[in-house]
């Protein structure tokens, strides 16, 4: 069950637990539950706090009668109290546990959730590792908290109120001077708390940091190795355990001193006021009844205030989690759904770029792409050229609505991209990137991503199209053979076959191809060139083309340079019209009918998935 997401606090933000009150939203679905548990635990309480009368008057009646009855009796009526307290602790450890366990589930799936909404613009300024970080470490110190912490922190406070009401029942004098000595020992928690929150919250931070190194190297071993840099990393990522290390045992200092000084406190009174009450029995002013249960409940007063002491930091140090993952839930995505939306067409989609301008909110200042107009019509064959940075990817990634233009407009059969549903618009897109993407799972898992509920002959149409049935039958498991993360058990060309497989089985009216070919040898780039024409018959696709000699049947070739359309036409007239153009082909082609060299390729028309 899943929890509405709190925008923000509902308390101050200076207060010390105001983060805390966001939870709200998460433990109320279980209000039931958490009535439960508070029964269990005053119940559990409330038989603490009648072990020390029980005492008194096993001294005072039973041993001072010396008749077996009576102490027979007391006895039985303790071990009445310790069954009571045993069942109701029971039940509040296992309510307690459960609903830590449900609360933190509920939210870390809201808070994966909202990030899965976001729009790319969001990473640019937030590293994965820090997200995992605060879905992992930070949750988990909520779960401890709302699991064990809270229920402990509650019991304790009724321990605590209830043995200073007792004490003061059994004797007002006596209980005056333990009164008095809280007033004091309360001051350093207090005092030392507000450090341990803001050491709580630094330390995370230094975690999270440390987590988003990690996960960047680990996501790009081959390069570390290739430059033989892993003694540099290991240094880097040492450094910053290190100083996660160091922060943190700040923080420990700071709890072990406010331990200490509890301790000290709450022991030294004690035994100032045992030593009053033990002149008090020797003046006849107290039974020895009496001083038993004082002395029982001085210890479950001083423990409890221990306990206190302990759940006081844990609670800094949640509050200081918790503050953090308000920040993650609190940002918004650029990208909005529009109040009222439009439907889409499910076939024949022309698109329209009009005097579209734009700049990644990163580089602000330079302009990916300058008032560009363009038209693609209806089952249109386009293909977009230029060299690196003239906003070829940009247009996939506007008409994706992973960014919105800074003015002009993108039309799908004239109705705005802003008003049409997000999930609607990219479900009429297929996507095949220059960088494919394999998720960790099985053949079947991968190419099923484009269409969930497609049946195994349908996955298999869509692989023979793509070309990749052939080495996927020759998989140990078929189509059920796990691929590893990132499939990191095929070669580039395969997870290239499976990616196209998977943008085919979609079946969209529009198809985006970034350079699809690029990773195949030439047999296989016939083969998918081929199924990808197929593909493309019948709906708008635009391909962003590297290697002209792959879109000189295009039906148009767009040239854009700096974010402009500065020619567009068929591959001839262009070679005629466009200088620009006819230089790219002489690089690729050199001589009539030479083929252009791997390195002309790179350095002239290298245009890498999310440049601009």
């Amino acid at each position: 069950m899943s929890a509405a997401v709190p925008a923000s606090t509902s308390a101050s933000p200076s207060s010390r637990f105001g983060p805390l009150f966001a939870l709200r939203p998460f433990m109320r679905p279980y209000a039931g539950r958490w009535a439960l548990a508070f029964v269990a635990l005053v119940t559990s309480a409330g038989a603490t706090l009648a072990l020390p009368v029980a005492f008194r008057y096993l001294i005072d009646r039973g041993f001072a009668s010396g008749e077996r009855a009576h102490i027979d009796r007391y006895f039985l009526a303790l071990f009445f109290v310790s069954l009571l307290l045993a069942g109701a602790t029971a039940l509040r450890f296992y309510l307690v546990s459960w609903l830590g366990e449900r609360v933190t589930a509920d939210l870390r799936r809201a808070v994966y959730d909202h990030v899965l909404e976001m729009s790319p613009q969001f990473f640019e300024t937030t590293q994965t590792g820090e997200v995992l970080s605060r879905l992992t470490t930070d949750t988990t110190l909520i779960q401890a908290v709302v699991g064990t912490s809270l229920s402990l922190g509650l019991r304790n406070f009724f321990l605590l109120t209830g043995g200073v009401v007792m004490l003061a029942i059994t004797s007002p004098v006596l209980s005056a001077y333990i009164i008095a000595t809280l007033v004091v020992v309360v001051l350093p928690i207090v005092t030392f708390g507000r450090r341990v929150r803001r050491l709580s919250r630094a330390s995370q931070d230094k975690v999270a940091n440390a987590s988003a190194l990690a996960g960047e190297v680990l996501n790009a071993m081959p390069t570390v190795q290739s430059f033989t840099q892993e003694p540099f990393e290991s240094r880097r990522f040492a450094s910053a355990v290190e100083v996660a290390f160091d922060t943190a045992l700040t923080r420990i200092r700071a709890r072990a001193w406010l331990t200490a000084v509890v301790i000290v406190l709450v022991f030294a009174a004690i035994v100032f006021v045992l030593w009053l009450g033990a002149q008090s029995v020797l003046a006849g002013r107290m039974t020895a009844g009496q001083l038993s249960q004082f002395i029982l409940y001085a210890v479950f007063t001083a423990g409890a205030v221990g306990a206190v002491a302990e759940v006081w930091g844990d609670l800094q140090r949640a509050a200081g989690a918790t503050e953090r993952l308000l920040q993650l839930l609190a940002a918004r995505s650029p990208v909005e759904q529009a109040a009222v939306t439009v439907p889409l067409p499910t076939r024949g989609v022309g698109i329209r770029f009009d005097n579209v301008g734009f700049s990644y909110p990163s580089r602000a200042g330079i302009a990916a792409l300058s008032a560009l107009s363009l038209e693609v019509r209806a089952g249109e064959h386009v293909a977009l050229v230029g060299p690196s940075g003239a906003g070829k990817t940009t247009l996939f990634q506007l008409l994706l609505r992973f960014y919105d233009p800074q003015s002009g407009s993108i039309l799908l059969n004239g109705v705005p991209t802003r008003q049409v549903p997000l999930a609607e618009l990219r479900r009429e897109i297929g996507v095949v990137l220059q960088e494919s993407v394999i998720f960790s799972g099985s053949v079947l898992d991968n190419i099923r991503y484009g269409a969930p509920d497609a049946s195994l002959a349908q996955v298999q149409q869509a692989a023979a199209m793509a070309a990749a049935a052939g080495f996927i039958e020759e998989l140990p498991q078929g189509y059920d053979t796990f691929l590893g993360e990132r499939g990191v058990r095929l070669s580039g060309g395969q997870r290239q076959r499976i990616a196209i497989a998977r943008a085919i089985l979609k079946n969209p009216p529009i198809l985006l191809l970034d350079e699809a070919t690029s990773a195949l040898d030439a047999a296989s780039e016939r083969l998918v060139q081929k199924a990808l024409d197929n593909a493309a018959q019948n709906r708008t696709t635009l391909v962003i083309a590297h290697r002209l000699a792959t879109v000189q049947r295009a039906d148009r070739i767009v040239v854009l340079e700096q974010g402009r359309i500065v020619a567009q036409g068929a591959h001839a007239d262009l070679l005629l019209s466009s200088p620009l153009y006819a230089q790219l082909a002489a690089l690729q082609f050199g001589e009539p009918h030479a083929q252009p060299t791997q390195g002309e390729r790179d350095g002239a028309m290298h245009d890498p998935v999310g440049s601009a």
